[in-house]
């Protein structure tokens, strides 16, 4: 095998014609790769990746060859995957108002040139999804808000029209999967690439807690901070740091780290039903 690209979290090599995609314990937070890992981040993100890309199967076509033919040192954290060319767009679906969405509503009352109606705070839910794409930033540079228009200038229209529709439909199926299991998914980020056919293809992960906000239902109240099995602990951590969100990033205190798993954990378990 042999590197071929080393990212936020996951390292891509070749392997013949395919690619191995192994998810690191690295996490990153406002696009910046924290120093200090997350114990078993990476297997998390993979089992969660692997059982939805099976219940997703139907809506569009995914990347996966197999999750157990890697090299038995990536073994539970990585996935042997088809080669792709990925398309120069963060596709993210929003079902709720948190996060960079939040602050743009606050300072325009769009999100992604969406406009929302007046009066939405913190957590409130939208009255429909969004598509609301950014940009791909290089490792510790910030991703940026895309229109639809910029994404047709990007890729065509087409092609722009199909991802708007898949992002949409794969959150839909993920946020009422996740229901049933008391979990809202608030947003999520997905990537997607072409084969060598021309078809659409989703890669990368899928609704885990590094790509999605997800909530405990029964705790959600709009106007405050919702309770987060995913990454946006450690932002919420880290706003109490004199950090400027640029390289380097903090180190993670045991104790965070450890809440930080147990949510990761606590995500899967719900989700998937599966002990871990």
């Amino acid at each position: 095998m042999k590197l071929l690209h080393s990212g936020k979290v996951r390292d891509l090599y070749t392997d013949g014609d395919d690619l191995i995609m192994v998810a690191s314990d690295r996490v990153s937070i406002y696009d910046v790769v924290l120093p200090t890992p997350i114990p078993d981040k990476g297997s998390v993100l993979t089992r969660l990746s692997l059982w939805w890309f099976d219940r997703l199967a139907d809506i569009v076509a995914h990347h996966v060859i197999s999750g157990t033919d890697v090299p038995a040192e990536f073994a539970g954290r990585a996935v042997r995957c088809r080669r792709l060319e990925m398309l120069p767009v963060e596709c993210i679906a929003r079902g709720y108002l948190a996060g960079l969405g939040l602050e743009e509503y606050r300072k325009q009352g769009t999100v992604s040139g969406v406009p929302l109606p007046d009066g939405l705070v913190e957590g409130s839910k939208l009255p429909e999804p969004i598509f609301t794409p950014t940009t791909k930033a290089p490792v510790g540079e910030h991703d940026e808000f895309m229109t639809f228009d910029d994404v047709v200038a990007a890729v065509g229209a087409d092609t722009a029209a199909r991802l708007r529709e898949l992002t949409l439909a794969v959150y839909t199926r993920g946020a009422e999967t996740a229901a049933t299991s008391g979990i809202i998914v608030a947003d999520t980020k997905l990537e997607f690439g072409v084969d060598v056919d021309g078809g659409i293809v989703l890669a990368d992960e899928v609704l885990t807690p590094d790509s999605s906000r997800f909530w405990p239902a029964d705790a959600w109240e709009p106007g405050r901070p919702q309770f987060a099995f995913d990454k946006q602990f450690l932002r919420e951590w880290s706003q109490g740091l004199d950090w400027d969100r640029t390289p380097p990033g903090p180190e993670i205190p045991a104790a965070v780290v450890a809440a930080t798993r147990a949510r990761y954990v606590e995500a899967y378990e719900r989700i998937t039903g599966r002990d871990w």
